[in-house]
């Protein structure tokens, strides 16, 4: 864990999902996006960093009692204070908000130990006071009831499911203001490339169609003139 190059992280940070997808689509890797998965608070920056997982089951209410709390080595809140920095923490909770997958006091922990995000296909409780927090978190819609209603944590840092993605310890989440994409961690370096690459042409496409220009022969570039234009622009902006 933490083995995410800093280049690789800093290119990653400025790039969207929406790109990333596209990078990873020309790979053969179509379900990626996690599903109905949204930011509780757009950050300013996007959220990188690489996958520690944990698994939730429904509960079974003879062994999910509140006072599983009080065992420290519940899986919880094991995850919690193992989670490494610079990784996201990320929470299969079977596409189930009924019941909270984390609220507010775990959430800040997690920043205080210098984690990168969290991710939920569930819901959090305390969402209000998580939006305030200066750490990007990711659900599917605010839910009050503690996880122990519906959840039952059972593993750490195992392959999980989160949005109907397959997520990989180590694998690289990268979160923006639409949502989170899963990037398996082996190809990580060159899908930054490409979406950096891509990032500077979309730039360029943007301004142009904003000056009026038609996307025909611009969007894709099928016009060589679209790929001296283009070159030149790269050059004045020195990108």
């Amino acid at each position: 864990m933490n083995s995410l190059p800093a280049h690789v992280r800093e290119k990653l940070s400025a790039v969207s999902t929406a790109t990333l997808c596209t990078a990873l689509f020309k790979r053969g890797l179509r379900n990626q996006f996690v599903q109905d998965v949204r930011p509780v608070n757009a950050k300013p920056h996007n959220m990188v960093g690489e996958a520690f997982t944990l698994r939730y089951i429904p509960a079974r209410e003879d062994l999910n009692p509140i006072t599983v709390f009080e065992d420290r080595a519940h899986p919880q809140r094991k995850a919690v204070e193992e989670c490494p920095a610079g990784a996201v923490m990320v929470i299969d909770s079977r596409g189930d908000p009924r019941a909270a997958s984390a609220g507010g006091i775990l959430v800040a922990r997690l920043m205080m130990r210098g984690v990168a995000g969290i991710v939920t296909d569930g819901g959090f409780r305390d969402s209000p006071d998580i939006a305030s927090l200066p750490i990007p978190a990711y659900h599917k819609r605010p839910s009050a009831p503690t996880n122990l209603v519906h959840h039952q944590a059972v593993d750490l840092n195992v392959p999980i499911a989160c949005g109907e993605v397959p997520v990989w310890p180590g694998d690289i989440m990268v979160g923006d203001a639409e949502g989170v994409v899963v990037i398996p961690a082996g190809i990580a370096e060159a899908i930054a490339d490409e979406a950096e690459q891509m990032t500077a042409f979309e730039d360029f496409v943007q301004e142009r169609v904003l000056d009026g220009f038609s996307i025909i022969g611009l969007y894709p570039p099928v016009e060589p003139q679209t790929q001296v234009d283009f070159a030149a622009w790269r050059a004045a902006k020195g990108r």
